[in-house]
């Protein structure tokens, strides 16, 4: 076998040079089939037409506009148009400190305006084919929609639409016109409008009656209706009150008070029976008041309502006292009392015996006003209120200077030598009762040699001693009684604040 020749450089040149063309002519294919490809792609693209451009470029406000005019609903875009000026103006108007600046213009928000589309054209077709039922449906809505998002005003609008649609609908007995004076005298209700409310919801009231319509919670139309009518006049009575007008609140309430016997509730009904029976009161009749009273009273038992009972009490009391008849008044009082505590109305109760406690002091019992503002005292104290147990204090020093008074005069008038003693001695001690002068010189003793001691170990100090304290006439003879007792009693009383010694 022969071996071939070895290749000589020129060839090996040659042949290097051949590959590096072939390598320099690859390329350009692969760029020309990436230039095919972005013709492809260019060439499926889809064109915009131009209503999609102008969808693109319009704001919103305007591409919906447009819309609603293209389909022919014109009223459903003045509507908006109008609602959209109303958002503007009310927002300049309110500024930049109110609720309605800080949230962005109706016309930038889009769901707002899509739900308004939406509805506003729905009902506008339903008007235009007679479907008033359809189109009340439609308002009322976007009435819960914007209620729902607290923008009020444009809910009332829409509560307002539905008010007006309603009067076109006669297939269903006049459900939805109750229904539209309903939501209306709710409106009213709110803005403080209440003559207005009064009106829409005696319309409600007589289109339900008689009829078995019911709400979402099972509650027939015109029990609510009577339970509004309740309210709104008591809401009523109590503005005529506050401006003297006694017997146009007296006349209101017995109106409330009929809506509550109609409307079947006994609650509703007693407490209606014990504003009457109040506006009676201020109006100079307390023996009417105490027929109403009665009633409420007697609600209450059967309800077993011991709030409600004991605020029977108190007003029963209140137009005894009117009439002069202070006996049956206590009486009454003293019954509050009894159920006061045994419910822990600890607010009520003090009220109560503070105003127990006037009585009797204003009589002149002043040791039962004693007792009545030191039972106030500690109830207040249970309450926790300061200002409260303040005012307790000084009703009680007040009522124990009353008392210990009545033992000034009469050892004053008396002026012989025991009864100076005892003033010297008293003024000495400036205890707050008036004591032998020899078991005050014995307690004078005592507390010099026994500094350390509590007060009640002096007092038991004394085993028995003479003491004199004064009745209701402020007239007593000296008697033997037990110091202990006496002492204790005396310290209790001393815990209720500050006494007025003179």
């Amino acid at each position: 076998m022969s071996i071939l020749p070895a290749m000589s450089n020129q060839d090996q040149g040659f042949t290097s040079l051949v590959q590096q063309r072939t390598n320099t002519h690859s390329p350009p294919k692969k760029y020309k089939d990436k230039d095919v490809q972005g013709s492809q792609r260019v060439m499926n693209i889809k064109e915009l037409s131009k209503e999609e451009t102008a969808m693109n470029r319009n704001p919103l406000k305007q591409n919906i506009c447009v819309k609603m005019l293209c389909r022919g609903y014109h009223k459903s875009f003045s509507e908006l148009f109008t609602l959209i000026q109303k958002w503007n103006a009310l927002r300049e108007a309110g500024g930049p400190g109110s609720a309605i600046w800080q949230q962005k213009p109706l016309e930038e928000q889009q769901e707002k305006l899509d739900k308004l589309q939406h509805f506003l054209t729905r009902a506008e077709a339903a008007q235009r084919a007679g479907i008033y039922e359809e189109a009340y449906n439609n308002q009322f809505a976007l009435a819960q929609y914007f209620k729902d998002l607290e923008d009020h005003w444009l809910s009332n609008h829409f509560f307002e639409c539905c008010f007006q649609t309603a009067k076109f609908i006669k297939i269903d007995g006049g459900r939805k016109e109750a229904e539209a004076n309903a939501n209306l005298g709710m409106v009213a209700e709110e803005h403080g409008e209440l003559e207005k409310a009064a009106e829409h919801y005696e319309r409600f009231y007589h289109l339900t009656e008689g009829r078995m319509w019911k709400d979402e919670s099972g509650r027939t139309h015109n029990s609510v209706a009577c339970e509004n009518l309740w309210r709104i006049y008591n809401l009523l009575s109590e503005k005529m009150l506050e401006d003297k007008k006694c017997q146009q609140a007296v006349t209101t309430l017995m109106k409330a008070l009929d809506m509550a016997r109609k409307g079947g509730d006994k609650k509703l009904e007693g407490e209606a029976a014990y504003r009457l029976g109040l506006a009676h009161i201020s109006s100079g009749n307390p023996q009417t008041a105490i027929t109403s009273l009665n009633t409420y009273m007697e609600i209450s038992k059967a309800l077993g309502d011991n709030v409600g009972l004991g605020k029977a009490y108190e007003a029963v009391a209140k137009a005894l006292e009117s009439q002069g008849k202070i006996i049956e008044s206590i009486q009454y009082l003293e019954n509050f009392v009894e159920v006061a505590k045994s419910n822990n109305l600890y607010q009520s109760l003090t009220e109560t015996c503070i105003c127990l406690g006037d009585i009797y002091n204003t009589r002149g019992n002043y040791k039962k006003a004693c007792k009545h503002f030191l039972e106030a005292y500690k109830s207040a104290i249970l309450l926790g209120k300061i200002t409260l147990i303040e005012e307790v204090q000084v009703y009680y020093g007040i009522a124990k200077a009353h008392k210990m008074m009545l033992d000034v005069i009469r050892r004053t008038e008396a002026a012989d030598y025991v009864s100076m003693e005892c003033l010297h001695a008293w003024k000495k001690n400036r205890s707050d009762m008036f004591r032998d002068p020899a078991i005050v010189g014995l307690l004078s003793g005592t507390q010099t040699s026994m500094v350390g001691f509590s007060s009640n170990a002096l007092t038991e100090s004394v085993a028995r001693g003479m003491t004199l304290d004064s009745t209701e006439a402020g007239v007593q003879v000296a008697t033997t009684t037990e110091a202990t007792n006496e002492s204790q009693a005396t310290e209790t009383e001393k815990s209720a604040g500050p006494m007025v010694a003179s």
